[in-house]
């Protein structure tokens, strides 16, 4: 079996299960995104706002193959690109940190170490560009998928919270950290990634 990790391209975005590719939870702001829902227009949105990203700052996100099928991906971005991060009661996020926005492991392929190897490419590829630390919101009251990230699964990989909150905590991750995770973590980070799926009913409060 082999596994293959690649950026995020135009070329590759079809690749992401059909909600994600969809979903511009993150990537817009409230106002707009519900705009964009109207329209139909939100899968659009997604690839212009890769386009913009990807040319104006560089990798946003990460793709996991197996044998050739996709098997997981992963999203990151400083909060300057990412609109939907200023509507969390604990932002914003710090300056020195890019925001883990979501992710996902195709079922299929849980249990084979696919977080671990995302998440250790965003830690790798952070570090060469000289990212400090990975921040993410936290869901205190997490009971099912959605994009914003259960806060108990974020620590169980090794974030820390730096702004409690009753439902949407932040927590980050220092990439000296991450970048030296043990085989140990593999579990948490399958559970981590397999949590983390888009509902576009989820807003922070």
């Amino acid at each position: 079996m082999s596994r293959r990790a690649v950026s995020i391209t135009l070329d590759n975005l079809d690749d992401l299960p059909v909600r994600c590719r969809q979903c511009v939870f993150w990537e817009l702001d409230p106002v707009s995104r519900d705009r964009a829902l109207e329209a139909g227009d939100t899968a659009f949105e997604k690839e212009s706002w890769v386009s913009a990203t990807l040319l104006e700052w560089g990798s946003c996100g990460k793709v996991v193959y197996v044998d050739g099928a996709p098997a997981g991906f992963v999203m990151y971005a400083p909060p300057a690109y990412v609109p939907r991060s200023v509507a969390f009661p604990t932002s914003p996020v710090s300056p020195d940190a890019v925001l883990l926005m979501t992710g996902h492991v195709v079922p299929d392929f849980a249990g084979g170490g696919i977080g671990r190897v995302l998440l250790q490419g965003v830690a790798k590829d952070l570090t060469r560009r000289g990212v400090r630390a990975i921040e993410a919101f936290g869901d205190e009251q997490w009971e099912s998928p959605a994009c914003v990230l259960p806060a108990d699964h974020l620590r169980s990989v090794g974030f820390k919270t730096v702004r409690p909150h009753h439902r949407f905590p932040r927590l980050r991750l220092e990439l000296k950290t991450a970048v030296s995770w043990r085989e140990d973590v593999e579990v948490a980070l399958e559970r981590l990634l397999g949590s983390m799926s888009p509902d576009p009913l989820l807003r922070p409060v």
